[in-house]
């Protein structure tokens, strides 16, 4: 376990699709992933990324598709003939095994010789830090120290490829900021492949290589972490990696209107009409809130705050803006709620998209409201 497995773990996933009944789980994936790649599936429930992950696993079959890893199509074997690691939400340790019974339980499956068994569970513990934990059991052990061993059990076994489904989600903030940590250190210690589950952006965005944006089981985005956070394909997507608020407009001549207000954008994005119905999507790190006018530099908005809300260095302000829309933004000062302030977006800090159709789902619509869907 030093690294030497970048050398396999090459999958290759095509038209791969799954439906339950009428229902389609997920729409033909296509994905190729090199040897040592950490991908990130990302998107909000039920958008398929862990049907996605089942399938890979073995532990659903495919209505139609295949899946090759390093050539060898693996999507009609069983699962504990896939040469896949696997690391689950709520752990899965068998609770009367010790921490080292757990770890060794793949390696005595394979039939692996008990001196060369013991040296790699060893050298597994010493990885995930816990060779002092070795004798005791899950039930004395922390969720993080849990959550470890389990990743320790999926590595130990080498495998050719590690599946992880939201291996974090169980523990507290501060836990999954450690392991998140660790989980990245040892990818880049062991070079394995790695797919990883999350609908967590931050955690995507911190871990992965690449992501894929997932909604209703079909691809919304393939990209780096940087190029999906700083250029999303489309209005969901945005929404997803933190554009939170959203203001719907008529795009004529490099301005929005938006009725009360006029936008003005210094990058209509790819692929948009030069006029249009549209929707502008700002982050809120990029909504700076003040009590005076910005002398011009960028678009300004009058706000009236609702929530003020202290972070650290600065504060978090929710306030309505022109038209009624929720606006969110952040300031240096505090304010109080009911008082008039005024929101200032540069035009480059501005992303447009195509505004959604009528018949799109309720979540696209109250997440471009920026309000929480019901």
């Amino acid at each position: 376990m030093t690294g030497e497995h970048s050398a396999g773990g090459a999958l290759r996933i095509r038209a791969l699709r799954r439906k339950f009944g009428s229902f389609a789980a997920l729409e033909s994936l296509d994905l190729d992933v090199p040897a040592g790649e950490f991908v990130a599936l990302l998107g909000p429930s039920g958008c398929g990324k862990s049907t996605a992950l089942n399938l890979l696993a073995g532990l659903l079959e495919p209505t139609t598709g295949a899946i090759s890893l390093d050539g060898r199509r693996i999507d009609r074997l069983p699962p504990e003939k896939r040469g896949i690691g696997m690391v689950f939400q709520n752990y899965a340790l068998f609770p009367h095994l010790t921490v080292a019974d757990n770890i060794a339980f793949g390696l005595r499956m394979r039939g692996c010789p008990k001196p060369e068994r013991v040296e790699r569970v060893r050298r597994a513990l010493d990885l995930v830090r816990l060779r002092a934990q070795a004798d005791r059991y899950p039930r004395q052990l922390s969720g993080g120290q849990q959550q470890r061993v389990a990743i320790a059990r999926a590595v130990v076994v080498e495998p050719r490829l590690v599946l992880m489904d939201e291996p974090l989600s169980n523990l507290d903030a501060s836990l999954r900021l450690d392991l998140r940590t660790e989980i990245r250190s040892l990818h880049q210690q062991l070079g394995l492949t790695t797919i990883y589950v999350t609908h967590d952006q931050v955690e995507a965005l911190s871990l992965a290589d690449r992501l894929v944006v997932l909604r209703d089981g079909a691809v919304q985005q393939v990209g780096t972490p940087a190029e999906v956070y700083e250029r999303p394909a489309n209005a969901f997507v945005a929404a997803f990696v933190g554009y939170r608020n959203s203001v719907p407009g008529k795009l004529t001549a490099g301005v929005v209107d938006a009725g009360p207000v006029a936008l003005r954008i210094d990058d209509p994005g790819s692929g948009l009409p030069e006029q249009g119905s549209v929707v502008a999507m700002i982050r809120p790190e990029d909504l700076l809130i003040t009590r005076e006018s910005g002398g011009g530099t960028g678009n300004e908005l009058s706000i009236d705050v609702r929530v003020c809300e202290y972070q650290g260095r600065t504060f978090a302000v929710e306030g309505t803006g022109p038209g009624g829309h929720l606006l969110h933004g952040r300031s240096d000062q505090p304010f109080r709620p009911g008082e008039r302030a005024v929101a200032v977006v540069a035009p480059d800090r501005i992303r447009t998209f195509p505004a959604p159709a009528e018949a799109a789902p309720a979540i696209d619509r109250a997440l471009l409201v920026g309000q929480e869907p019901s």
